[in-house]
């Protein structure tokens, strides 16, 4: 876990206040018991998840695909080639959406802005990203791509306990 006592705070304020705000709809499906904390949110998204990633085109067209998902001080960051559409999608216009998901076991949806940021600028970042996906691959190309996490405005959990039996 690298989330600090206080980023902890702050996430679990993100949902709480999403959750307060969200519609009389999601509320009958996403009921308190089927929502994670934050330390729950934490605890899920250890390691690499798969993100399905919404950014929008110039012309105001969403576009989703998945992205590597990493979940590292109460935020998620992702990494793409520099000459993709998303990055290009993003540096222009930073509004995302994003969701991990395991069919009906768990859904965590965010909605927020992609800010770029640099690993290497961030030994912690950069350690953890070695960690997952090794020294080699890191070396020989993964330091180069760019990454961004997500400010989130939003996030919403689900978690079916049910389901997770089966």
């Amino acid at each position: 876990m690298y989330e600090t006592p206080e980023e902890l705070t702050a996430l679990q304020r993100l949902l709480d206040d999403s959750f307060a705000a969200s519609g009389q709809y999601l509320r009958s499906v996403i009921t308190e018991e089927r929502r994670l904390d934050a330390a729950g949110v934490v605890d899920r998204l250890r390691g690499i998840s798969t993100m399905a990633l919404a950014t929008v085109t110039a012309r105001g067209e969403p576009r989703v695909a998945p992205v590597d998902a990493i979940f590292y001080r109460g935020r998620f960051l992702f990494g793409t080639a520099p000459n993709s559409h998303r990055f290009r999608h993003i540096r222009a216009r930073p509004s995302v959406s994003a969701t991990v998901f395991d069919g009906d076991r768990l859904q965590i949806t965010v909605h927020g802005k992609a800010i770029p940021v640099s690993p290497v600028e961030d030994p912690a970042l950069e350690s953890l990203l070695i960690e997952l996906y090794g020294q080699e691959t890191w070396d020989k190309w993964m330091h180069d791509i760019p990454w961004a996490r997500i400010d989130a405005d939003k996030m919403i959990t689900f978690a079916n306990p049910a389901a997770a039996a089966h």
